[in-house]
């Protein structure tokens, strides 16, 4: 049957875990940081960055479209083409391209020219993430594979944390807005270095390309491409009511359910959605998609927030950030450890980082025009030992029932996954902000309206818009933690579905663990 996944290989021996395997893996591991924080820099910076070129906010928009494009497009064969030309070859060639790239930037002033390098690099930079993945499940044993899932989950829970303080030391501190761009040069060399050094030379696998999947790959580029430009400028452009947006998300969609007919029917395709028959896969990855947009909670609004209402630049805001990040260089090996306990089920420590993650949504919903970064505290506390507990606790309900040669399709399909859901959730927020806004900006004038002719007369129409102006926001923004909040505890019982998975044997000489194919 199309939908039942093959039985499992008989239980072998895991290759022994070399120093040249983990400095290999290393390498990957700081590309990945290297090219998270140069996405999310690129974002945060943007205000800087076409001030200095002269760009208008319109304009200079399409900027972190074009990466945000170039990046999602990659992610799915990444995998693929890693595999045929060896990982060695791919991620020297990707990483070289992009640190080209991001030494150029800063000396172009052309519009087109720079979107035209931006959705390059996006390309380049963003095929190095699902690598990590990739290699983790390929390289590390059962014994200590959970904390490779853990140094994968830092992408999403550690880098777009950390960049708004590496940002902040770029425009406030050294003042310097290039090294938005230039910082993923040092950590190229680096990453190039240890992954030349460890990983083996190989011969590339010209025989693969007699079974690419071509016509998948002409129409699942350009479908992830138009997608991720209608997610990333609906805002912007009133969503339907742009030809644009409706051009490109009636054809994007169009390209990606004929991109996911011909993988499903192709022997050798480039994600085997196949594997979705099996429950921790579907069901995780439909949380994992809605978890991490409920992670914005954590980053993107209280941002958002305190720079509205109070004019925070990104060292101001740097403190939101680092209070998740910091505690993410233990906390996911930490959770790694919990798992491999025998008597903790991984569902449960799923569902507790959830229901963290929503009771810090409804404690940071409480915020009101007088909240600067220290009232976010407890919230962000909650954040920081939830998200990791999440995430980490997912992985591994997800991963174990694939076996090590299915990796390269999983890591495609979550790594796909991954940014279609940042871009999705930056969507929803800027839309419920916009909604929210004007509907608490409708009551408030409205009100201000029927009290107004009793009230002495305002000499300072400016302080009172802005008054109104403040508390507009924070009831928006309140109203989306709400919503946030919501949706992390509907997850819980979803999370309390998926397929129990004991423990990995930690003993290095037994079998790797083998979880049954079928939810």
């Amino acid at each position: 049957m199309a939908g039942t996944a093959p039985a499992p290989a008989p239980p072998m021996s895991p290759p022994p875990l070399t120093t040249r395997a983990l400095v290999g893996l290393a390498g990957i591991f700081l590309s990945a940081m290297a090219s998270g924080l140069n996405s999310r820099a690129g974002s945060l910076g943007l205000a800087d960055v076409r001030g200095a070129l002269g760009f208008g906010s319109d304009d200079a928009s399409w900027l972190n479209t074009c990466y945000s494009a170039g990046e999602l497009l990659a992610m799915p064969f990444t995998a693929w083409f890693a595999s045929t030309f060896t990982v060695r070859r791919f991620h020297f060639v990707m990483i070289s391209l992009s640190s080209l790239i991001a030494i150029l930037l800063p000396f172009v002033v052309d519009l087109n020219v720079l979107l035209v390098l931006r959705t390059i690099q996006g390309v380049t930079a963003g095929a190095l993430i699902p690598l990590l993945m990739m290699m983790a499940l390929r390289v590390l044993p059962p014994s200590v594979r959970l904390h490779g899932l853990a140094l994968y989950a830092l992408t999403s829970t550690f880098s777009p944390n950390l960049a708004i303080w590496i940002v902040g030391q770029w425009t406030d501190v050294l003042a310097d807005w290039r090294w938005i761009y230039w910082q993923f040069v040092p950590a190229a060399i680096i990453s190039a270095s240890l992954v030349g050094w460890a990983l083996p030379r190989e011969p590339i696998a010209w025989k693969r390309f007699s079974t690419i999947n071509l016509p998948a790959l002409l129409t699942g580029m350009p479908g992830l491409f138009l997608l991720a430009i209608a997610l990333d400028q609906g805002s912007r452009l009133d969503w339907f009511n742009s030809p644009l947006i409706c051009t490109a998300m009636t054809v994007g969609i169009a390209c990606l359910v004929v991109f996911g007919a011909l993988e499903w029917f192709h022997p050798a395709p480039f994600i085997k959605f196949q594997l979705l028959a099996r429950r921790n896969l579907s069901l995780g990855f439909a949380i994992f998609i809605l978890m991490l947009i409920a992670l914005t909670s954590g980053t993107v609004l209280p941002s958002n927030f305190l720079a509205s209402n109070w004019g925070y630049r990104s060292m101001q805001s740097a403190p939101i950030g680092l209070i998740i990040a910091l505690p993410q260089l233990f906390a996911g090996s930490l959770v790694a450890i919990l798992l491999y306990q025998k008597w903790v089920d991984a569902r449960f420590v799923f569902a507790t980082g959830l229901a963290l993650i929503g009771l810090a949504c409804f404690q940071a919903s409480h915020l009101d025009t007088n909240w600067i970064w220290e009232q976010f505290i407890p919230a962000q506390v909650m954040q920081a030992i939830g998200q990791p507990m999440a995430v980490v606790s997912m992985l591994f309900l997800a991963t174990s029932v694939v076996h090590p040669t299915e990796g390269p399709y999983i890591a495609g399909l979550v790594n796909t996954l991954r940014a279609i859901s940042t871009l999705i959730g930056g969507a929803i927020i800027s839309r419920l902000l916009e909604v929210r806004e004007h509907f608490h900006s409708y009551l408030m004038v409205d009100r201000f309206g029927d009290i107004g002719q009793s009230l002495p007369n305002v000499q300072d129409l400016t302080s009172l818009n802005a008054a109104m102006s403040a508390q507009v926001v924070a009831l928006a923004t309140a109203d989306i933690y709400r919503v946030l909040g919501t949706l992390a505890l509907v997850l819980v019982p979803l999370a309390l579905m998926m397929q129990f998975i004991p423990a990995p044997n930690t003993a290095p000489q037994n079998s790797p663990q083998l979880s049954p194919s079928n939810g």
